[in-house]
């Protein structure tokens, strides 16, 4: 029983990582209606950014090189980057392709993906860099000593810092004047237009949110497993949250990541031996295809109706 707690309390902290990687999907198609193909590059693009700024700082100021400073300035400069990206994206990407087929949308946003990859790899580099977040991948004692349960220090860490960054983020577009505005953009792009609301303002804000959400997954994604291309595909693992949750549900990524999370890592303990093992890579892609055969517009998402 303590292992099959420690396997579930593992899949539960790295569904909340998944939770934050389907966040970014949720803000942009809430707000436009566009699955953004590329938010696993910008994942990629912002961790590149902050280990890189963290590489050439103390180069440029003098400060201690892996000092909290530069740690902070660092941090700041990739956010600035990543809103400049998110606001450039929306502006030359998304704005002429307004009213356009969803196809069309969705196909340019695969080619701004290799474009941000690209971008990255050509400022920076392409080679494998660590990224040190002061966190010790220790197990917690708390629960050694009382329960005798192995849980890494680190996730818990990770899975609390998405938690929050995903809380703040629902509680500010549930309850606050932008976030109104964004349901009402969500909901009618012209009756929004017609009342008032500035789209375009709303667009890059949410592009620029989504930037800054791409900084903390791109982060805590690097820490683990280190800042390299692998980082773009996070986005896949995002695809069955996006399913299960719905594709304009915050609540929906965090239910749905939970339920991706502890379901893969579940399977791969318990069932894997008998299959072979490698499951984890394609069971959450089986079980949201039959959740799609039952509900296909998620948990969360509202049902779309056609009256013709």
């Amino acid at each position: 029983m303590q292992f099959f707690f420690e396997v579930l309390i593992g899949g539960l902290l790295s569904g909340v990582l998944y939770a934050l990687v389907a966040l970014g999907f949720v803000l942009i198609f809430k707000a436009s209606g566009v699955f953004n193909f590329a938010q696993g590059a910008m994942v990629f693009f912002a961790a590149l950014t902050f280990v890189g700024f963290m590489e050439v700082l103390p180069g440029w100021t003098g400060l201690e090189a892996g000092g909290t400073a530069v740690f902070w300035l660092a941090f700041v400069l990739a956010l600035a980057s990543m809103i400049v990206l998110g606001i450039l994206t929306e502006k030359i990407v998304l704005r002429p392709l307004v009213n356009q087929p969803p196809i069309t949308l969705f196909m340019a946003t695969i080619g701004l993906s290799y474009l941000v990859e690209g971008i990255a790899q050509g400022i920076w580099g392409a080679s494998v860099r660590g990224l040190d977040l002061g966190i010790e991948d220790v197990p917690v004692e708390t629960l050694m000593d009382k329960f005798n349960i192995l849980v890494s220090s680190f996730d818990v860490f990770a899975a609390v810092a998405a938690g929050v960054l995903v809380a703040v983020l629902a509680l500010f577009f549930q309850y606050t004047r932008i976030g109104r505005a964004l349901r009402a953009v969500a909901d009618d792009h012209q009756a929004a237009l017609s009342i008032g609301i500035p789209l375009k303002h709303i667009w890059a804000i949410v592009w620029g949110v989504a930037g800054f959400v791409a900084l903390v997954a791109g982060m805590i994604w690097g820490a683990r497993n280190g800042v390299q291309f692998a980082l773009t595909y996070t986005a896949l693992k995002a695809l069955p949250v996006l399913i299960l949750g719905g594709f304009t549900s915050v609540p929906g990524a965090i239910v749905g990541g939970l339920i991706i999370g502890a379901s893969e890592k579940l399977a791969e303990v318990y069932v894997g031996p008998m299959v072979g093992g490698g499951i984890e890579s394609w069971f959450p892609y089986m079980l949201a295809l039959g959740f799609l055969l039952v509900r296909p517009e998620g948990l969360f998402g509202e049902k779309h109706i056609d009256r013709v």
